[in-house]
């Protein structure tokens, strides 16, 4: 109720003295009371254990994320939040529903590994014959033919294991920080959004069909070292995949109605995958038994989903400051760090206003956003269909009420500053406001152009949409789309501040006389 009475205080302040003193003294005691709220009182942890724990996998057009719909919407609605959900086609969605593999032959070993996302299942359990090949085009194909029935199949050669060095676990620093901060003003390529695989994995999928192959196992990616961007910034993070039983799984076939089916197929340990081939390589038969039973659903159509959450505001209700996350995650863990945190961050935003009575001018609107890892194809419908379609540039009336749009979705670690995303007018009110958020290592001005994730819609069509920039952590060498993605690997206090930092952000945002400049 502290905020309630600032206000009315402002409000005499008006009629007797300077409007800027006022204006200060309101805001100092709203900032306040956002930091002692959401410092000792927080309840984002327990949204992240709700969504990672309870719910687990996320995938969009299964149960599980429709009953991690139905729970965030309840706890929203308990808030006193305006809930509604909007649909859009989305395709199959896939449920693992059962997996074990072990070697049996020459010795017994438990084979950590996840099935790839969108393949089909064995007949039951089965023990067969693991075999190698090597397949570079379809001439390749005829030397296994009448050779593969009945048999698990090697499809990748060993892979050597690295020994780990350096920083693992990568907060920016001020060096990096300052990095981040002279990156040239540009855009970024966009991050690749899956697929249904190259002509080549489509002729592949269907020899083993037709050959009978069991299942098909491989060992991820080659790729050791992230020496790329994250997100598309063009900044090198000096960080680096993690092996020891962490396994970054992708999909091996498609969410479309009309797909063919694809062969069981499961990623495992690096380290395990080796030890077949080397077992192999020495002329030792190897037998593994294996269950793989996968579903897909189509129980809801359409079956992808955005969640909407209202805070209405006051004199200028009609326009929106939109809060973003992308609810669903990626098949082969809890989706903890990507994104239940972005999420639960961006709901404990809301909630803190909310609870301290804050009456804001505009309104401020949640959007969890469903179908991000295929595509952004949540953020991308609802954009379309109320502010614009990008390729055309044909915008929709709705398009003049948004103010901003802010994103979160780069794993748990802290905000450290704002992607400018190329809106030069929008770095001095930035920079204003970060310098009261400095304490919390609110820094840096990011000039380029992110790429990747649910603020980019947005910018397509001219609005003003944000990506907040955030400590790496663990999120490049241990957690993203793999199967360490879990609740423990959160960081309770990074977790807080980032509630916080987007709580004083939505207000600020939802309290300007204008809305926030547009780029030119």
């Amino acid at each position: 109720m502290r905020a309630i009475t600032a206000f009315v205080t402002v409000l005499v302040l008006v009629s007797i003295g300077p409007v800027r003193i006022s204006a200060q003294a309101v805001d100092g005691e709203v900032f306040g009371a956002i930091r002692e709220e959401g410092f000792e009182r927080s309840q984002a942890m327990e949204t992240v254990s709700w969504l990672s724990d309870v719910f687990g996998p996320r995938v969009t057009g299964t149960p599980s994320i429709e009953a991690a719909k139905d729970w965030a919407a309840d706890r929203m609605r308990g808030w006193g939040l305006r809930v509604y959900e909007e649909r859009f086609p989305y395709g199959r969605g896939w449920s693992l529903e059962r997996f074990h593999a072990h070697l049996v032959a020459p010795q017994i070993m438990p084979i950590i590994g996840y099935p790839r996302a969108w393949t089909t299942s064995t007949d039951g359990v089965v023990t067969a014959d693991v075999v190698r090949v090597v397949i570079s085009s379809r001439d390749d194909l005829d030397q296994y033919r009448g050779t593969l029935s009945g048999k698990i199949v090697l499809t990748h050669p060993a892979r050597r294991v690295e020994m780990l060095e350096g920083d693992l676990v990568l907060r920016l620093d001020d060096e990096l920080l300052t990095d981040v901060s002279q990156l040239p003003r540009g855009t970024s390529q966009q991050k690749g959004s899956g697929g249904t695989g190259t002509k080549l994995d489509d002729y592949v999928n269907q020899f083993f069909l037709e050959e009978g192959v069991v299942a098909v196992l491989d060992r991820g990616s080659d790729v050791s070292l992230v020496g790329g961007a994250p997100l598309g910034s063009d900044l090198v993070w000096p960080t680096q995949r993690t092996d020891g039983g962490t396994i970054f799984v992708g999909a091996g076939g498609s969410r479309a109605v009309e797909a063919v089916d694809v062969v069981p197929s499961a990623t495992i340990a690096v380290e395990h995958y080796n030890r077949l081939v080397r077992l192999l390589n020495h002329n030792v038969p190897v037998s593994v038994e294996i269950n793989i039973q996968t579903r897909f659903h189509e129980e809801t159509q359409p079956n992808g989903f955005n969640l909407i959450a209202e805070f209405p505001g006051t004199d200028l209700a009609d326009e929106v400051v939109i809060l973003g996350a992308h609810f669903d995650s990626t098949h082969a863990a809890t989706g903890a760090t990507d994104n239940a945190v972005g999420v639960a961050a961006i709901m404990e935003a809301v909630r803190i206003l909310q609870t301290l009575d804050v009456r804001p001018r505009r309104t401020i609107r949640v959007a969890l956003w469903g179908g991000e890892e295929e595509g952004l194809l949540g953020s991308r419908a609802y954009v379309t269909r109320h502010f614009g379609d990008a390729k055309s540039q044909l915008l929709k009336s709705g398009h003049e009420i948004v103010s901003a749009y802010y994103n979160i979705d780069n794993g748990t670690g802290r905000i450290r500053g704002v992607w400018l995303q190329g809106n030069d007018a929008v770095e001095p009110i930035f920079r204003r406001w970060m310098g009261e958020l400095s304490d919390l290592g609110v820094t840096t001005i990011g000039r380029r152009s992110t790429r990747g994730t649910d603020h980019v819609p947005f910018d397509e069509v001219g609005l003003p949409g944000f990506q907040f920039i955030q400590d790496r952590l663990e999120y490049n060498s241990r957690t993203h789309h793999s199967n360490m993605d879990v609740f423990d690997r959160v960081q309770s206090e990074d977790l807080r501040q980032m509630a916080v930092v987007t709580a004083i952000f939505a207000y600020r945002t939802a309290m300007r006389d204008e809305s926030l400049p547009r780029k030119d």
